[in-house]
């Protein structure tokens, strides 16, 4: 392993962490403004930062950040998620009364909250947070639901597994770095060019058909659009940015194309990123 520091936002344990062992030695950070600031002041090399989950969807936040802060994309990863509901030696799901985790996390462990009506669900920072605090409180009656690894940081039993109602629960997960420091040649990112990403924020004139005109500057070029989004802008009411991936490098001809005829109507076009993927 590299002595590359790797920013990311949690508690060791936590399901970024996770991500940030793919690129590095993981840097835990309190928040996702500290994970950007530990890239842009030079205090780590790159973070790893969730971006989207099969189940809960986009992380706004983070799509508003990669948008604010002087920062590039160098690749993308995906972790699955595989909850587990962690407790004290001794405890059992009989005699707990709470179960803490991240609230996105307690969402997709409904149906174990519903069938143990006993349990009442408690949001905490951060999932591997979480079993800190269970580990640290020694109370046998509090639960936490976080990563496998979690557990076996803070010296908790498994209880359960695979509590999530969902078994196809997936974080996507951004690397990124300074967008002075590009540099992807020691990272292991899968040498697939037929599936580098672009991803690219643009804002566009309130004119009738304008989200049309754009689609269609990848569409009549073949370019396959994998996700839009659209958020609102911070400039003005009821106006919106978006947010798109699509299939191809920015260098390809073809993109470049492309990207130059969007900037031609656009008011704001940003390209936040080529890349591609690195697996576990």
């Amino acid at each position: 392993m590299t002595n590359w520091l790797i920013a990311y936002q949690g508690e060791p344990g936590a399901y970024s962490e996770i991500a940030a062992l793919r690129f590095g030695e993981p840097l835990p950070c309190e928040s996702f403004d500290d994970v950007f600031s530990a890239v842009t002041e030079q205090k780590a090399d790159y973070a790893v930062i969730p971006i989207e989950n099969s189940l809960g969807g986009s992380i706004h936040q983070n799509y508003d950040l990669l948008l604010r802060r002087p920062v590039v994309i160098l690749a993308e990863t995906f972790v699955k998620v595989e909850h587990c509901l962690l407790g004290l030696p001794g405890a059992s799901v009989e005699t707990a009364t709470k179960a803490m985790s991240h609230p996105q996390a307690l969402v997709q462990c409904h149906n174990f909250f519903a069938t143990h009506p006993q349990i009442r669900a408690e949001a905490a920072y951060d999932t591997a947070g979480s079993a800190k605090m269970v580990a640290e409180s020694r109370d046998k009656s509090a639960l936490a639901i976080a990563s496998k690894r979690a557990g076996e940081l803070y010296g908790l039993d498994i209880l359960k597994e695979n509590l999530a109602d969902e078994e196809w629960n997936i974080t996507r997960f951004f690397c990124i770095a300074h967008e002075n420091n590009p540099d992807i040649s020691h990272l292991k990112v899968r040498p697939d060019v037929a599936r580098q990403k672009t991803s690219i924020v643009f804002a566009l004139p309130n004119e009738q058909g304008s989200l049309f005109r754009a689609l269609a500057t990848f569409a009549l070029r073949g370019i396959d659009l994998t996700k839009i989004e659209s958020r609102p802008s911070r400039k003005k009411a009821f106006e919106y940015l978006f947010y798109a991936d699509f299939i191809g490098h920015r260098e390809d001809q073809n993109v470049h194309n492309a990207l130059e005829n969007l900037r031609e109507f656009a008011t704001m076009v940003k390209v936040l990123g080529s890349y591609g993927v690195v697996n576990p």
